[in-house]
């Protein structure tokens, strides 16, 4: 096992490279991961007009992140208001179209999650890593 797996050093790539997926196009599209300290803290770059949105929805993405690593990765974000980097964030490859079968398994598998937000959320990264393969 490579060391960068064995002291988590790979998450913040792991996390730069899902951006898009993890917390969706819109919040994407105005903040940048840039740091991930040893305390759980996540060092948002943002754009100054979503900073404050991005403010109120911290629990959500919080949520969002550590549910795709399937354990607690962040506490808290620190927000950095600023431009973003000038390497725009990469993008979401070109994911194909899901079959009909693919979306009404998928389907099946969220219909017991109560909370729609949380259900529409899983289904979106559900599609995108299924659409992947």
């Amino acid at each position: 096992m490579p060391i960068i797996s064995k002291r988590g050093g790979g998450v913040l790539v792991r996390l730069k490279a899902h951006w898009a997926t993890i917390i969706g196009d819109e919040f994407a599209s105005t903040s940048w991961p840039s740091a991930l300290g040893r305390d759980g803290a996540l060092k948002l770059r943002t754009a100054p007009a979503a900073a404050l949105e991005l403010q109120h929805r911290a629990p959500l993405l919080i949520d969002r992140i550590n549910l795709f690593f399937g354990r607690t990765v962040v506490n808290r974000l620190v927000l950095v208001q600023g431009p973003l980097p000038t390497d725009s964030p990469p993008t979401r490859p070109g994911l194909r179209s899901l079959a009909a079968n693919e979306v009404a398994e998928l389907d099946l598998k969220l219909a017991e999650i109560a909370d729609p937000e949380l259900r529409a959320a899983l289904a979106r990264l559900g599609k995108a890593m299924i659409s992947q393969n």
